[in-house]
């Protein structure tokens, strides 16, 4: 009895401070449903500001390659169309002369090997991230990942100041800060799942997975805006940015409802909810959550669902970051309406592939929520990228109206499936029936999922830089392979889901008749 009696005790010494603080100037305990909207807004802005320091090594090659025709967001935004052809185009301002070792003949490749590296290892972090993420305290993980992104963010900035014109040392931080950042994912998935039930995952998660994109915009204005004054500030600024929010996250993340005593039964009594509404499963965390052993990496493997959502992830990413990454290249390059469009307004189009990418991540967690079934949204999406891409490439050239109106439909569904296997999908399965109510899977299970699909997200712009010198047609093609196999991938699940939605239809339609037999008997 004497154990149970210092449980309470011991749940507020593991709140973090802020929230000790508000509690204390409200002199109340703050509701389960504020510790929620809490957690949606501290993960929101600190995947942010992670993908924030991811983009903006695109918008700074303009200034260490001035050749280099990826130049991201700049000020005013208007249309320009420049009349000269693609390979003769020239900048609308002024980069200097660039930044050895970048500024030679083989620059942009070398541009290209940092992408490479970065992404190689994130990919292999990830995994590493999530094992560690489930055996360590979240907060104090995902705190240290992102004053560790901020600090080789800005130690890669310095070389500015510095005038490091090492090719090595770029590499080498790049490398450190692709490690770093692998601990966001894994971290914010995790915290998000404890907090929220099943039956409205989707949706929240869909909206929520909205920072990706607010990132990198933000990323990208802010170092759009600071690269005329030297492109170490473009790196430090955001460095500095991530490291902040950081610090918010120690203060005032609550990991799960068992670590700071919150309990939704309390709210209940306060305020009854109607039928129906809110969480109807269970959520994560019990009293015997110190006895919960973390599962290991072999074990994640094993849950049903994982290796094929895992499989699928990587082909949906391969296609998402190709856009990523070439989008803007692809734009500058093929004429609309007989012109060619400058780099800075490609750069600027090129963000309604985001937008829409938002939308479809928004509708992919809602029709998922509503069908109760993710494979089947996640692979009717994919199929649905294959003809979206086709028209896109065949038609997108016709009118600037007509481009923008395909790449919108291009990134919804593109990145509609990426958005819901990565948030959603990690999370069901990270509390998946075989755990029996294991809790210390969701972070392994995230960064399987995603780190294998971070080794798609590296490998296809690297094929593409390849392909694309011969034909953009053969690039388009690879992506619609790819969006197919992501599709076939689910197959079997898919057939799962269709026959559970089957046998729950006969079901209720043999419980109606039976009960209309008995109204008649009567």
């Amino acid at each position: 009895m004497g154990s149970l009696g210092e449980l309470p005790a011991e749940r507020s010494c593991s709140k973090p401070i802020g929230i000790r603080f508000i509690e204390y100037i409200k002199k109340a305990k703050l509701s389960y449903k504020t510790h929620q909207a809490i957690v949606l807004i501290v993960t929101f802005f600190a995947y942010a500001s992670y993908h924030a320091t991811r983009k903006t090594t695109s918008i700074v090659k303009s200034a260490l390659d001035p050749q280099s025709s990826d130049v991201g967001l700049k000020f005013p935004w208007k249309i320009t169309y420049l009349s000269a052809p693609a390979e003769s185009k020239r900048l609308s301002w002024v980069l200097g002369d660039g930044w050895a070792p970048f500024n030679g003949s083989d620059g942009t490749a070398l541009l290209g090997e940092l992408d490479v590296a970065f992404l190689a290892v994130y990919a292999i972090g990830m995994y590493f991230s999530g094992h560690l993420g489930d055996r360590m305290n979240l907060r104090i993980f995902l705190t240290v990942g992102m004053v560790g992104t901020g600090l080789f963010t800005s130690l890669f900035g310095a070389g500015y100041w510095a005038k490091i014109h090492s090719f090595y040392y770029f590499l080498i931080v790049q490398m450190i800060a692709g490690l770093f950042q692998s601990t966001g994912w894994p971290s914010v998935v995790a915290v998000v799942g404890n907090w929220f039930g099943k039956k409205k995952r989707g949706l929240i998660m869909g909206i929520w997975n909205a920072h990706t994109s607010v990132g990198n915009i933000t990323g990208s204005l802010i170092a759009s805006a600071l690269l005329s004054y030297g492109w170490g500030w473009s790196f430090v600024v955001p460095g500095l940015l991530i490291a902040f929010v950081g610090m918010v996250v120690l203060l005032f993340l609550p990991v799960s409802p068992v670590s700071v005593g919150a309990d939704r039964e309390e709210d209940e009594v306060v305020s009854p909810r109607k039928d129906g509404e809110g969480v109807t499963e269970p959520l994560l965390g019990s009293d015997i959550e110190l006895e919960e052993k973390a599962v290991g990496f072999t074990e994640a493997w094993k849950i049903p669902g994982v290796a094929p959502f895992a499989f699928c992830l990587f082909f949906a990413k391969l296609v998402a970051y190709t856009f990523l990454y070439w989008l803007p290249y692809y734009i500058s390059h093929t004429a609309i309406e007989g012109k060619y469009l400058s780099d800075e307004t490609a750069g600027n189009l090129s963000t309604f592939f985001d937008i829409g990418g938002v939308l479809g991540g928004i509708l992919a967690g809602h029709i998922s929520d509503r069908l109760d079934a993710r494979a089947i949204t996640a692979a009717t999406f994919m199929y649905c990228a294959i003809p979206a891409l086709y028209f896109y490439r065949s038609y997108g050239h016709i009118s600037l109206a007509m481009n923008i109106a395909l790449m919108f439909i291009c990134g919804m569904f593109v990145n509609g499936p990426y958005a819901l296997i990565t948030t959603a999908v990690s999370a069901d399965l990270g509390t998946h029936s075989s755990l029996k109510g294991n809790s210390k899977a969701l972070a392994t299970v995230t960064a399987i999922i995603d780190g294998t699909g971070s080794v798609g997200a590296a490998i296809g712009p690297l094929l593409t830089g390849y392909i694309s010198a011969k034909s953009w047609s053969a690039v388009f093609t690879m992506l619609m392979a790819a969006a197919l196999v992501a599709g076939l991938l689910l197959t079997r699940l898919v057939v799962a889901e269709v026959a559970a939605r089957i046998s729950e239809s006969r079901s209720l339609g043999g419980s109606q008749s039976r009960s209309q037999a008995a109204e008649l008997d009567v």
